[in-house]
């Protein structure tokens, strides 16, 4: 499944084709537009169709793939096999996107800010220390995510400061 090219990783189409066909039965991809960009490049605008909780979804992506020349030649490789690249790229792109097929490979994550509970915890009690007013203040921060994992150890720092621990 996981391959390497170049020091990227990178999944094999027919791997995610695989997990959209059991995860969302009855999908299509259509090509929209394609077009070729001067002698360099070939585009692909496609849509994603596939069913999910009940609704007909859409979505579309483009990708681009270099056209493939002889070293040192205006001559080309392969076009038809650069036509299939940027197709193939364009369909994964759309199957990561709106699937999240692939996300941790494709690093195609939301990260959690959140705090934990001991975190929480430790941060309210550290405001507790100063004063109540603070502590209400920074509970409710950190209820509302302003504190958060990107912030605590700064805030936490800057309460026991405060509190001269």
């Amino acid at each position: 499944m996981l391959r390497k090219k170049m020091g990227l990783d990178y999944v094999e189409y027919g791997y995610m084709r695989d997990v959209v066909d059991k995860e969302y039965p009855g999908w299509s991809w259509k090509i929209i537009k394609t077009e070729t960009l001067g002698s360099e490049a070939f585009m692909v605008h496609g849509r994603l169709k596939w069913y999910d909780e009940g609704i007909w979804r859409e979505g579309d992506m483009t990708a681009a793939h270099r056209i493939q020349k002889k070293r040192g030649t205006n001559e080309f490789v392969d076009v038809g096999n650069d036509v299939k690249a940027a197709n193939t790229d364009c369909i994964k792109k759309a199957f990561n996107m709106y699937l999240n097929i692939c996300d941790d490979v494709y690093k195609n994550q939301v990260e959690d800010f959140e705090l934990s509970d001991e975190q929480k915890d430790e941060i309210i009690e550290a405001a507790a220390k100063v004063d109540s007013d603070r502590h209400s203040e920074i509970a409710e921060l950190v209820n509302d995510q302003v504190i958060h994992i990107g912030n605590y150890k700064s805030s936490l720092a800057k309460l026991k400061r405060e509190a001269g621990l």
